[in-house]
């Protein structure tokens, strides 16, 4: 439960950053306390999105981690931002992303955060 709660935070910061720095990816909640909740919300869905889908993404193109020595990576994590934005608009959370290169930019930047703050942060393991 701990593992899950600091995954959750560590996104929700990573995500965070990123929509401080890059105009183009917008989070709108009302209040600070509403932008908050949708904040963790869509660290949830984003989480569930590299939970689900992201393995499944990573195994089918494997041969192109081979040929881009892993650069396709920033594609595979843009892709996954822009699905975690459609999830988002589906369950009604105000959360967008515009644009592929927007994407691209936003998760080297979530990726970046991710990490240095799973670096930080507790872990049960």
């Amino acid at each position: 439960m701990m593992n899950f709660l600091v995954k959750t935070l560590a996104n929700a910061g990573a995500l965070g950053v990123a929509i401080w720095l890059i105009p183009d990816i917008t989070l709108t909640g009302g209040s600070f306390w509403g932008e908050f909740l949708a904040l963790i919300l869509v660290a949830l869905v984003f989480g569930l999105v590299n939970w689900l889908v992201k393995p499944v993404v990573k195994l089918l193109s494997f041969p192109l981690f081979i040929l881009t020595l892993g650069l396709i990576t920033l594609v595979v994590n843009a892709l996954m931002l822009l699905l975690t934005s459609w999830v988002a608009g589906k369950i009604s959370l105000d959360f967008h992303v515009h644009g592929l290169w927007t994407a691209v930019l936003g998760g080297l930047i979530v990726s970046i955060v991710s990490w240095a703050l799973h670096v930080v942060l507790p872990d049960d393991e």
